[in-house]
């Protein structure tokens, strides 16, 4: 048994968010955060299909959407509790399999413990149950969010000590087993390991979807920092060493495309929140970028436009999501398209 993972930039059938909960974590400004899923969803919709995972009654929603432009449409909401709203650690990681698409239903323990996620860990197997999913799915005994792996179709799979080697995640496994399980599931036989790499804020010990990105497989966008007096600095330079070591499927150097650091943003407490460029989401014809109102947005959209000339580079405003410490990507997860 061997399947394939599709990279993102292939082909999709649709994306997945689950909505923010107004007694959720986002409470304190869920008016601004709600505001941000409807562009979200609004955005992807020119695009392509929109799974929303809601626990409300769905026509007050599909009336927010369609005022805020979304192509309703192309929308289908699932009644479905929710502990939050990171999709792409609790939703399911769609494979395939013998000419099928196969949602793989990995556990998610809250990064880690960290935050209570039981109904989370349910939801791809609540969503079955509702009919959402047209493929089967299949629970495997690993823990495993989707922002923790990059994969480039072809055999790679990019990711970060710090998270899969985590003692939180899959303790009684070492580095030889997690490959060793992960590579036929995945379609992968090789795994690229990054030590560096963090962003201040960051609660999921590391996911490789905040620093490092497959634009293709030659290409790799990352997030730099060129400021010497910035606490990232050190660290994101030696991320940088490890990425110019790394080499592609036929052994050339990948294609380093630098992005930059957006300036620092603070919660309420004083806490830098992990914002960064690398967290975008590919979609069939577009790369939705988060962008924070920083003097570097700009920049960052004019870096990644050369690296995909066949989609539209578009910003999406992130800087309340960003609040709780995810950005784009993390809260949104794409179902491949069987080709």
């Amino acid at each position: 048994m061997t399947d394939f993972l599709p990279p993102e930039w292939a082909p999709q059938t649709s994306v997945m968010l689950t909505w923010p909960r107004a007694d959720g974590d986002f409470a304190q400004h869920f008016a601004q955060v709600e505001d941000n899923f409807l562009r979200i969803a609004a955005a992807i919709s020119r695009y392509e299909p929109v799974h929303i995972n809601y626990g409300l009654d769905a026509a007050s929603l599909l009336v927010r959407l369609s005022a805020a432009g979304a192509r309703t449409q192309r929308v289908r909401i699932h009644r479905v509790d929710s502990d939050d709203v990171w999709a792409r650690d609790h939703g399911p990681i769609t494979v395939v399999r013998e000419g099928r698409l196969l949602h793989l239903d990995f556990g998610f323990n809250g990064w880690g413990g960290k935050f209570e996620a039981a109904r989370d860990d349910a939801l791809t197997r609540e969503l079955a149950k509702l009919g959402a999913w047209d493929a089967p799915i299949e629970t495997q005994d690993f823990i495993l969010e989707g922002g923790a792996i990059e994969v480039d179709g072809q055999g790679t799979l990019l990711t970060t000590e710090r998270c899969l080697l985590a003692p939180t995640r899959n303790p009684h496994l070492d580095r030889a087993q997690i490959e060793a399980f992960l590579k036929p599931r995945l379609g992968v036989n090789r795994v690229l390991w990054l030590r560096h790499g963090d962003l201040l804020g960051d609660d999921t010990d590391g996911h490789i979807d905040t620093i490092a990105r497959f634009c293709d497989a030659r290409t790799i966008a990352y997030q730099a920092c060129d400021d010497r007096n910035d606490p990232h600095y050190e660290d994101l330079a030696a991320m940088e060493q490890e990425l110019r070591a790394l080499r592609t499927v036929d052994g050339q150097p990948y294609r380093l495309v630098a992005l930059p650091l957006p300036a620092a943003m603070h919660d309420e407490d004083g806490k830098r929140l992990p914002a960064g460029y690398p967290n975008f989401l590919i979609v069939n014809g577009a790369v939705l970028v988060p962008v924070y109102g920083a003097p570097q947005d700009e920049a960052a959209l004019a870096a990644l436009r050369p690296c995909f000339p066949d989609r539209e580079v578009v910003a999406v405003d992130c800087r309340w999501l960003i609040r709780q410490y995810g950005s784009l990507h993390c809260v949104t997860m794409q179902i491949p398209a069987l080709v």
